[in-house]
């Protein structure tokens, strides 16, 4: 493969979306053809995988469950999506990828960093991210950001309690910390404009 593949991750109004739109314009100013998506989605069949997982009406549904619902959506995003963009020699930058699931449910709910690599590593291929950035901040903060006192609207993983969104930015965390290599924190407390410079000094010292 020739294109680089960088992922954005993070709790709950971290500023992905921010960050994504301001990199994806800094690359293609540099003439690089850039792919944009996100998980879950990104394809037909992916899209409806993520309607089922973020319903409200399903608060019933389990760790695993997630899991593999969470996987197979990504096994068709790799196919379809992210390996033919790398393999034709474009960036692609990834709202989400298998850091989320390690956090949200290997971490947060409780099944462990092993299982969900594992199963993670079958629905990818073994495909990692070249470069993933963790946004970090303060879940409850991230929360008022993304929906001010009307908690109600989220969907149903956003509408996990604020003890469970905590443990989500610890499983982050210690995802980073497992891979050193490819991965870099970022305080998203800060201005918007002091966290892009920060990520695109990033990509040009790792990424070239």
């Amino acid at each position: 493969m020739t294109g680089s593949f960088i992922v954005m991750d993070g709790v709950e109004g971290c500023g992905k979306s921010t960050q994504i739109k301001l990199l994806a314009e800094a690359l293609r100013a540099e003439n690089y053809e850039v792919t944009v998506t996100h998980e879950p989605g990104g394809t037909p069949v992916s899209e409806r995988v993520r309607e089922l997982l973020l319903d409200p009406q399903y608060p019933e549904m389990t760790s695993l469950t997630e899991v593999m619902l969470f996987c197979a959506s990504r096994a068709q995003h790799c196919e379809q999506v992210i390996r033919p963009a790398l393999q034709a020699g474009r960036m692609v930058v990834c709202d989400r990828f298998a850091s989320a699931t390690c956090a949200y449910q290997g971490y947060a709910g409780s099944l462990g960093l092993e299982l969900v690599d594992s199963v993670n590593r079958i629905a990818t291929g073994g495909l990692e991210p070249d470069l993933l950035f963790v946004l970090d901040l303060d879940p409850a903060v991230g929360l008022r950001r993304k929906f001010g006192d009307d908690e109600a609207s989220g969907d149903r993983i956003e509408e996990k309690s604020l003890g469970f969104h905590r443990q989500v930015r610890e499983g982050f965390l210690e995802y980073a910390r497992l891979r050193p290599e490819r991965s870099v924190v970022i305080d998203a407390d800060a201005n918007a404009d002091d966290i892009h410079a920060a990520i695109i000094q990033c990509v040009s010292e790792r990424l070239g």
